[in-house]
């Protein structure tokens, strides 16, 4: 009898696991043909405009560590899977930008493509 109530307690328990992993949305992956991101044509301006520059993620504030003001230090940000769960507003991610709107989804596609083509500068 024990046994009976444990092996149904470890069945609802991996039955309500699975159906939380399968609600929570997953890291969007982009069709990148045509999209050529780089550092200095497109994607230095998103984040001056939208990280760096609010003073969140500056070289003078790095908020959570995090800075996003240069080539070098945007690359080893954005290497980091939080980086794009982050911006795509992904479920278990902080979402950012902090309290503001999600980027416009053109914004977040060249940084995805940016990242998923190995982040050139």
């Amino acid at each position: 009898m024990k046994n009976l109530k444990l092996t149904a307690t470890c069945a609802i328990l991996a039955l309500l696991a699975s159906q939380c992993s399968k609600s929570s949305k997953e890291i969007t992956t982009y069709d990148c043909a045509g999209t050529t991101a780089t550092y200095t044509t497109n994607v230095k301006s998103i984040l001056d405009a939208s990280c760096a520059s609010s003073g969140c993620h500056s070289a003078s504030s790095k908020a959570n560590g995090i800075d996003l003001s240069s080539y070098e230090s945007s690359k080893s940000a954005a290497g980091n899977k939080s980086f794009l769960g982050s911006i795509q507003h992904v479920k278990g991610y902080e979402e950012m930008p902090k309290g503001a709107s999600k980027l416009a989804d053109d914004k977040v596609k060249t940084l995805s493509c940016w990242v998923q083509n190995s982040m050139p500068q």
